[in-house]
């Protein structure tokens, strides 16, 4: 996987390769006692031409709380709504892809959410089961609206 630019939510930029930095947290969270879930999702937003997507790794500590990485990128390519939100699906299943050895390697609950609405009301639900069958065939749980808050709540808040 190319280099990517993460942060923290508050604005601290992780030097490390992604990969490094969740094991260094997976370890020190074991060593704390915290058993720890994995949450993965991004959200996009249509500034005029530009898309921007951002991409979050949440760590939620059961019981205590969670933190989050942040990873954002944009781009001028036109996308329609399904498009759009396959992209997103497909920018979460690449961050999982790449960290699910690791998460393998600690025992670490991992989800990937996507923010599309079960709901056949609403336009992101035509990328409904392309979504699913995509996760879900690459091994992953999956999360749609309104249980998928990685990138309904937490990737919504910090898209730019």
């Amino acid at each position: 996987m190319e280099h990517q630019h993460w942060r923290r939510l508050d604005g601290t930029i992780i030097k490390k390769p992604i990969e490094d930095e969740v094991r260094a947290v997976l370890v020190r969270e074991k060593e704390m006692g915290h058993t720890v879930k994995v949450c993965i999702g991004t959200d996009s937003q249509v500034k005029g031409r530009e898309t921007e997507f951002a991409t979050v790794i949440v760590f939620i500590r059961k019981g205590k709380g969670g933190f989050m990485f942040i990873h954002n990128e944009s781009t001028m390519q036109k996308m329609n709504i399904k498009q759009r939100m396959l992209t997103e699906v497909s920018k979460s299943i690449e961050i999982a892809y790449a960290l699910c050895h690791v998460f393998t390697i600690y025992n670490v609950d991992m989800e990937v959410h996507a923010d599309i609405n079960t709901n056949p009301n609403f336009k992101s639900n035509d990328a409904l089961k392309e979504a699913m069958g995509y996760i879900m065939g690459m091994g992953f749980e999956f999360k749609a609206k309104p249980y998928a808050f990685a990138s309904t709540s937490c990737a919504n808040k910090v898209v730019q």
